[in-house]
């Protein structure tokens, strides 16, 4: 292991024989769709259990539990990480952990996972992202000390929390100002999310995607000792295993669309990322676990990187992030045969895609957020699965997942095949 930190270029870590042993992810449910009334407490809890089976790994054997959920949006959204825990059948012994980057959350769960393996302090670790969008909260800040007579004020904490008053306007203008940078075209983001839309569909078309969702149920969650949590999906809905926000698009109508942070700007709701709700969870483990309970994994982490960035141009964050990668372990980016880069917005997409000079042939080849959505803190944790699984089928020996993050920062970590 060997830790890295500087100033000037973000922190990084280059790790010793930790792998990402499977998992599996819940549908993404569009806003306001079937998943939009259960808690990112079930969801977590429903995807943490599909990954301890899709990695045969005993919830008895788990010796931590670390969890990422940006907006809080249940009422018990403060015992989210050690109820997830719990209802997943880890032992009561067992700690759990929230950790917070952001739109980097779900990659800081394995990043954080994996430093605790090489410290010592775990050989296996539950990692999940989970979040509801569509259940974040109307909130009266400050109602408990009085407000003028017929003055209350009410916000809408999901609209809220996208405008980033340090930069001084909603994250949205920032991707705006990363097309300004690079002088792209409304009709070059319009041809990205095409692209996007495209992709996740012929991932669907040959199961791609059925191999990590698991069909969702109503169900309960009975654990001895503790009160029973019921998930109820729709009336009629079964077997729900269908990302709702992807669907058939075309390059004429995102043309049509307008611009939702400019008047003259290129940004649409069709070319920015989908606001979903789900979760995703991953196994992480030691070589020695692997070794001892002769498991398959899918995958090796080897380094991670995070860095801050100018916040008026936050989407460039996977830029020094992915840089920095390479820098610590001596590749280039020619080796790299495989990129997630979030799909935050399709302007800066094509900003870090311009920026690192990437080959979009190796870039988010099964869609990315645009397409599927972008459920904040679970979609580090799906990104990470979905490229180990890809490198797996298209026998690629080094992958990056990354992602920008609001206020102006970036993370990526960098897998390996080892099938």
């Amino acid at each position: 292991m060997k830790a890295y930190h500087n100033k000037l270029k973000g922190i990084g870590i280059v790790f010793d024989d930790i792998f990402l042993v499977n998992g599996a992810r819940t549908p993404f449910g569009k806003y306001c769709g079937t998943l939009a009334r259960i808690s990112p407490t079930d969801l977590g809890i429903l995807a943490s259990r599909a990954a301890l089976v899709k990695s045969a790994v005993s919830a008895n054997d788990i010796d931590q539990v670390i969890i990422a959920n940006i907006g809080q949006s249940s009422c018990d959204a403060y015992f989210l990480p050690r109820h997830i825990s719990l209802y997943s059948g880890v032992p009561l012994e067992v700690p759990s952990l929230m950790v917070q980057r952001i739109c980097g959350s779900g990659f800081e769960t394995i990043v954080t996972a994996s430093e605790q393996i090489t410290l010592g302090k775990a050989e296996t670790v539950l990692c999940t992202g989970t979040e509801n969008m569509s259940l974040s909260p109307t909130v009266s800040f400050g109602n408990r000390m009085g407000y003028p007579l017929g003055r209350p004020v009410f916000k809408d904490m999901l609209w809220e929390a996208l405008d980033d008053t340090a930069a001084g306007y909603p994250m949205g203008y920032t991707a705006e100002n990363v097309a300004a940078k690079y002088k792209i075209t409304r009709r070059e983001v319009d041809e990205f999310a095409a692209l996007s839309f495209e992709r996740g569909l012929s991932a669907l078309a040959r199961g791609f995607f059925k191999e990590e969702i698991i069909p969702l149920n109503s169900t309960m969650f009975e654990v001895p000792g503790l009160k029973s949590r019921k998930v109820s999906l729709p009336k009629g809905v079964s077997d729900f295993s269908s990302d709702e926000h992807l669907r058939p698009t075309s390059l004429d109508s995102l043309s049509k669309l307008t611009p939702v942070f400019n008047e003259v700007g290129v940004l649409t709701a069709g070319n920015s990322s989908g606001i979903v709700d789900g979760a995703a969870s991953v196994v992480v483990a030691s070589n020695n676990y692997i070794v001892e309970k002769k498991l398959h994994p899918i995958s090796k982490i080897l380094a991670a990187a995070s860095c801050g960035v100018e916040p008026k141009e936050m989407g460039l964050g996977p830029v020094p992030a992915i840089r920095l990668l390479l820098e610590m372990t001596g590749l280039n980016i020619n080796d790299i045969g495989l990129f997630e880069i979030n799909e935050a917005f399709g302007a800066q997409f094509v900003g870090c895609e311009r920026e690192l000079k990437l080959d979009r042939d190796k870039c988010n080849v099964n869609g990315g957020a645009i397409a599927l959505g972008h459920p904040l803190g679970a979609t580090g944790t799906r990104l990470s699965l979905s490229i180990s699984r890809e490198m797996k089928i298209r026998n690629v020996k080094y992958g990056i997942a990354s992602a920008c993050i609001g206020g102006g920062q970036g993370t990526a970590i960098l897998f390996e095949n080892i099938n």
